[in-house]
C-alpha cells in the first residue's frame, strides 16, 4: 500500500508516496554496491568533508526541516530543532574522529614481525528505522558507515515517509554521491529479499522485538551481520539520601520527553519508601502541568502520540493494568481535542503478576513501585526481559555509580537525564537488543577487522636461527 503523512494533531493526510518496484530496488543496490568499490580507493578525509557539509545544511536549514518531522509525527517544534541540531553534531563528531578510529591498530604479539589491525568497510548496510526520532535514528547509522565507506539504503516506518525521503535527499543535496544513502518505500518482502542479496553485508534495525526478531532471524539465515535496538523498560531509581529538587525537576521530563514515545524513557520510577510520597506528589503535580496543543506552537508543551493506532494500542495496556490491580493516581481521561493525545497517566499498586509489570508502554504512562531497600530497587530494576537504559539517583554520586554497576542494562545515567551524543556507545542487552551504535564502537560495527602480521627478512632469518639452535638433533 502507498504511504501516507496523516498529520497527528489535525488528523489531515498530508502526502503520499508510492511503494518501491522490485526495478528501482535492483537499480538501487546496484548503484549503492558499485559506490562501496568506489570508496574503497577514496581518502577518508574527503568523506569527512562531506559529512561537515552535511551538518552545515542540517543547520542551515533546520526549521524547514524540523517542520517536516512536527508535521508528520506530531512532536513538539522545540524538539524537533534539537533533532536537527543532535544529528549535525554527530556529522560533525564523525567527520572530526571518525579518520582516526579507523586507523590500524599496532597489536602487542609473540609473533615474528609487526601485527596490526587494519579496518575495511564491509558492503552495502541496510538501515531498518522506527519513526519516534525520524532523521537521529537515520543519522547514527548513516554517519558512521559513510565515513567507513559503506553506502546504506533505507527502509524506514510507514508512518513517516515524508520524513525519510527528507533525510536521504537533503544528505544528496549537501554533498553525499548519489548511492550513499537512498531510502525505498518496502514491504516486509522486498526488505527480506534485500537481506539475502549477497550485495547486502549488514543489516541495522531499531524497532519493536517481533521486527528485531524477523530481521535477525534473516539475517542469521543468511549469514550477514544484525545490530538491533529494540524495546525497554528503564527504570528510574530514587534513592533515599538523593536530592529531591533534583529528582523532580527530571523525572516528569525522562517520561514525557517526545510524548513518551522513546525507547530509553524512564518507565518505571522505583522509589525508596522514605522519599516516595514526596516523589509522587511532585510527579503528580508536573504531569498536570503540561498543556496540550498544537505542537508547531512554542507554547505546547505535550504534543499528541503519532498515530490513532498507536494510541489506542496504549489506552488498550492501561485498561489491562487496572483490570490487574493497579491504581490510576492521575490522567487516564480524555482530552477535548481531536488529535491523538493521551493525558499523561501514573500508575501505582503494580505488581509482579499485572501485565504492566512485564510490557513496555510506549507513550505517557507512568509506573511507579515503593521500596523499602536498596537491594528490593535493584532486583526489581532487574525484573524485566528487557535492558536498554536507565537512571539511579544517589546523593553519593559514587555510590550511585556503584548501584548502576548492577543494573543489568546496557546504559545507566548517575543523577542526571539520559542524553544521547556521538561519543556515548547506544545498545541494550536482553530483549534490547545486542550491537551498539555510536562513539568507536558504533564506527566498526560492520568493519572488516583484518589481521596483517608483516615480517621482514632480518626477522625471518633470525627466526631461522632461532628454530636451528632450539633443534635437539642440532646438538
Amino acid at each position: 500500500m502507498p504511504r501516507q503523512t496523516v498529520n497527528p494533531y489535525t488528523n489531515e493526510v498530508l502526502k503520499t508516496f508510492a511503494d518501491a518496484t522490485d526495478e528501482e530496488i535492483e537499480q538501487t543496490l546496484t548503484a549503492a554496491d558499485k559506490l562501496y568499490h568506489e570508496m574503497k580507493h577514496q581518502a577518508i578525509n574527503e568523506r569527512a568533508i562531506i559529512l561537515h557539509q552535511i551538518a552545515d545544511y542540517l543547520r542551515e536549514h533546520k526549521s524547514e526541516l524540523a517542520k517536516v518531522m512536527t508535521l508528520e509525527m506530531g512532536k513538539l517544534i522545540s524538539e524537533s530543532e534539537g533533532e536537527v541540531e543532535l544529528c549535525a553534531i554527530i556529522a560533525d563528531y564523525f567527520a572530526d574522529h571518525g579518520e582516526a578510529m579507523l586507523q590500524p591498530t599496532l597489536l602487542h604479539t609473540m609473533a615474528t614481525g609487526e601485527a596490526k589491525i587494519y579496518k575495511h568497510a564491509t558492503g552495502v548496510i541496510l538501515a531498518v528505522e522506527p519513526w519516534n526520532f525520524p532523521y537521529y535514528q537515520i543519522m547514527r547509522v548513516f554517519a558512521p558507515n559513510f565515513m567507513v565507506g559503506n553506502p546504506m539504503i533505507l527502509r524506514d516506518a510507514a508512518n513517516i515517509p515524508w520524513s525519510a525521503q527528507t533525510f536521504a535527499e537533503m544528505a544528496i543535496k549537501a554533498g553525499a554521491p548519489v548511492g550513499s544513502i537512498t531510502n525505498l518505500f518496502m514491504s516486509y518482502d522486498q526488505v527480506g529479499q534485500l537481506i539475502a542479496d549477497p550485495r547486502i553485508q549488514g543489516v541495522a534495525l531499531t524497532g519493536s522485538e517481533r521486527g528485531g526478531s524477523a530481521v535477525a532471524q534473516e539475517a542469521g539465515k543468511n549469514l550477514k551481520k544484525s545490530t538491533l535496538e529494540l524495546g525497554g523498560q528503564d527504570a528510574f531509581i530514587v534513592l533515599d539520601d538523593a536530592n529531591m529538587e533534583d529528582v523532580c525537576n527530571i523525572a516528569w521530563r525522562a517520561r514525557l520527553y517526545n510524548s513518551g514515545q522513546v525507547c530509553t524513557s524512564s518507565k518505571r520510577f522505583i522509589v525508596m519508601d522514605q522519599v516516595y510520597d514526596e516523589f509522587l506528589e511532585k510527579l503528580v503535580a508536573n504531569f498536570a502541568s503540561v498543556k496540550p496543543g498544537d505542537p508547531m506552537d512554542p507554547t505546547t508543551t505535550l504534543a499528541p502520540m503519532n498515530t490513532k493506532k498507536a494510541k489506542e494500542k496504549l489506552q488498550k495496556q492501561v485498561d489491562e493494568a487496572i483490570a490487574a490491580g493497579a491504581t490510576v493516581v492521575y490522567g487516564n481521561e480524555s482530552y477535548d481535542l481531536e488529535g491523538q493525545f493521551f493525558m499523561p497517566t501514573i500508575l501505582t499498586d503494580i505488581t509482579s503478576d499485572n501485565p504492566a509489570a512485564h510490557t513496555e508502554m510506549f507513550g505517557p504512562v507512568a509506573q511507579v513501585y515503593r521500596v523499602h531497600s536498596e537491594e528490593a530497587a535493584i532486583a526489581l530494576a532487574n525484573d524485566s526481559q528487557y535492558g536498554l537504559g536507565g537512571i539511579v539517583f544517589s546523593g553519593d554520586p559514587l555510590h550511585g555509580e556503584e548501584v548502576a554497576a548492577q543494573i543489568e542494562t546496557g546504559m545507566v545515567f548517575v543523577n542526571n537525564f539520559m542524553v544521547s551524543l556521538p561519543e556515548l556507545p547506544f545498545g541494550g542487552v536482553k530483549n534490547s537488543g545486542y550491537g551498539r551504535e555510536l562513539s568507536e564502537l558504533g564506527l566498526l560495527a560492520f568493519v572488516n577487522e583484518q589481521l596483517i602480521v608483516t615480517t621482514s627478512h632480518s626477522d625471518l632469518n633470525n627466526l631461522a636461527g632461532g628454530l636451528i639452535k632450539a633443534d635437539p638433533k642440532k646438538e
